[in-house]
């Protein structure tokens, strides 16, 4: 008769209780992510998000109120500044620009513009492409962006349209809608007809939602890979905001960063591409936004995940639709964030890193009252 295996349940006792202790060892020996120092893929054309100040007219400047606006003119419109500016972004290797010209007014009329401070801009940035940031909140909830509605898109398909032919030297037109749910048909349909209106050497750039992800199950900001390739086909130039996930853990957002951009890169593969990482810092008063943790979400670690992909794409060949990544956003780098982004990403140093603050900080209140007129 065979003895009874009494170590049997023993043995397994202990294999369950080692589990938890192999989870974490894998955790923590898991490293997403890959920290590249050798500029090989920065193909020295990136984007920045720039504010609004750089275009707003006299009444913006003067309707700030209690965000002192009135005082942070003279900056912006200060020729030497501009040109300061301009050279600090050409050593960082920024070639596309966005100036924030948001929200749009709830008639479809974007916000008014100083057309001299405007082409003074285009002066100082003739060698970048410009192009206006333009759009705004849905119109559900107090938003002004109706793309629903006919007689909306109209006036704001002629409102961009007067706009690039009052500045020619726009290279075209950045188009900032949210929330666009995947699937919308009307967001494709402001496209076609914006783009069957625009001069035909103008480009049509669309800040574009990043894949799903299970880390944030929010179907509004995310694109599925159909409506993508359908956003795609009625643009030129994309750029995709890869943030903004809830996210808390560096490893995750890494691991995301690399998933999102083997995606994106095959889904559009007629447009220009931009990979969208974060700059900026909600978790100071007002209260913190619950979708960004600057400590998971920020340079270093969407470069890492950035990185990763393009190292195993095509081994290791940049996608020519891939022209770089675009940092959200110019008032909320500093030095160090600078620093930053030229070891990590940049091919070749600049001449000089910039010290102290490298642009007027946005009042956190300014991007929540950017129309240039009133109500």
């Amino acid at each position: 008769m065979p003895r009874p295996r009494l170590a049997h349940p023993l043995l397994r006792l202990a294999l369950l209780a080692l589990l938890p202790l192999l989870a974490l060892l894998c955790w923590y020996l898991w490293s997403p992510g890959l920290d590249l120092r050798d500029g090989t893929h920065d193909v020295g054309h990136n984007g920045l998000w720039m504010q609004h100040g750089w275009f707003a007219d006299d009444l913006w400047f003067k309707a700030g109120g209690a965000n002192n606006r009135e005082k942070r003119k003279a900056f912006f419109r200060d020729p030497a500044t501009l040109a300061r500016t301009a050279e600090l972004l050409r050593q960082f290797h920024i070639g596309d620009v966005f100036p924030h010209l948001c929200p749009c007014n709830s008639d479809g009329t974007l916000p008014r513009v100083d057309h001299p401070q405007v082409e003074r801009f285009l002066d100082a940035f003739s060698d970048f492409r410009v192009f206006p940031w333009v759009g705004g909140i849905r119109g559900d909830g107090g938003g002004t962006a109706f793309p629903e509605d006919p007689t909306w898109r109209r006036t704001f398909i002629t409102s961009c349209n007067e706009l690039l032919h009052r500045h020619p030297r726009f290279a075209g037109i950045h188009i900032n809608i949210e929330p666009v749910p995947s699937g919308d048909r009307d967001f494709l349909t402001l496209l076609e007809e914006l783009g069957a209106a625009i001069p035909a050497d103008k480009l049509i750039s669309v800040a574009a939602y990043p894949p799903p992800t299970r880390w944030h199950p929010f179907p509004n900001v995310h694109w599925e890979e159909a409506y993508s390739r359908e956003v795609g086909q009625r643009a030129n130039h994309i750029v995709v905001m890869m943030y903004d996930t809830s996210l808390h853990n560096e490893k995750l957002y890494r691991h995301l960063m690399d998933e999102w951009t083997t995606e994106v890169l095959a889904w559009y593969p007629r447009d220009e591409v931009l990979l969208g990482i974060p700059a900026y810092d909600e978790s100071a008063p007002p209260p913190p936004l619950p979708w960004h943790d600057p400590k998971c979400e920020n340079i270093d670690n969407a470069l890492m995940g950035i990185h990763a992909a393009l190292a195993s794409i095509n081994g290791g060949g940049r996608p020519p639709n891939y022209r770089g990544v675009a940092i959200s956003d110019e008032w909320d780098m500093t030095p160090d964030k600078w620093f930053d982004f030229q070891v990590h990403f940049l091919n070749t140093p600049p001449t000089t890193l910039p010290e102290g603050p490298t642009t007027i900080p946005s009042n956190p209140l300014d991007f929540n009252n950017n129309s240039a007129t009133p109500p």
